[in-house]
């Protein structure tokens, strides 16, 4: 198997982390590759780690952050972060799919884009680094990787979603309710969707995803900014 390539070692040397090679080969070991192999060790332990750190470090910076907040408005905004969906958003900003050392059958099912798998993975990056660097240099890395996220979790609405956003910001200007339109394409195993939200009888940029619920969301994203008074108008 090729060394990893993408932009997972570029960021950790940017942010000045030193992980170890073989902890780094744990993390992107999904367990179908390790059964493949003659039973590998694999990364879910590591992922198990992770998902304790990741929890940790964002919980925190909720709390320091914002300090008028309810633990309720809190749970909310920790449970709009830390999910699989934006953990698997930000293992692709990573290209950490292409990283990932998959069994044949996985391969074949396009397993290295798989929400499931990506969010996992980066858990056991997590992980590792916290095992290799210690727990200042993971707190760092996901602080450079969520506290973007917490910040645009916490302009959102009630709902927390864009859909809800979009919604409310369509009644506060009186334009009516948002309407979405989705097309799907690709085979059953590795579906996308592209839709676009129609706000007013405008159709705004459209939003992308594995899933119809993630590509609407993108689409509510981009009609609200359009919408939003502002610079991000």
């Amino acid at each position: 198997m090729a060394a990893a390539a993408g932009r997972t070692p570029e960021l950790l040397e940017q942010l000045g982390i030193d992980l170890d090679p073989q902890l780094f080969e744990l993390a992107r070991t999904h367990r179908s590759y390790a059964y493949e192999n003659g039973g590998l060790p694999h990364n879910e332990r590591l992922e198990f780690l992770g998902d304790a750190v990741l929890g940790v470090v964002v919980t925190e910076f909720l709390y320091r952050s914002y300090p008028d907040l309810p633990e309720g408005r809190l749970a909310k905004l920790r449970a709009a972060v830390v999910n699989s969906h934006s953990l698997a958003d930000v293992a692709r900003s990573l290209d950490l799919g292409h990283q990932l050392l998959l069994g044949k059958g996985e391969l074949s099912t396009g397993g290295e884009d798989k929400s499931s798998i990506l969010a996992d993975a980066l858990e056991a990056l997590l992980g590792a680094v916290l095992i290799s660097s210690g727990r200042d240099a993971a707190d760092r890395l996901v602080h450079h990787l969520f506290d973007p996220l917490v910040v645009e979790a916490a302009a959102l609405g009630a709902g927390l979603d864009w859909k809800t956003s979009l919604q409310e910001l369509a009644a506060d200007s009186d334009l009516g309710t948002p309407s979405y339109r989705v097309a799907e394409s690709g085979p059953d195993h590795d579906k996308r969707f592209e839709a676009v939200a129609i706000v007013a009888n405008h159709v705004f940029a459209p939003g992308f995803g594995t899933s119809k619920k993630q590509a609407e969301q993108g689409a509510a994203k981009n009609a609200f900014t359009a919408l939003s008074p502002g610079p991000d108008a």
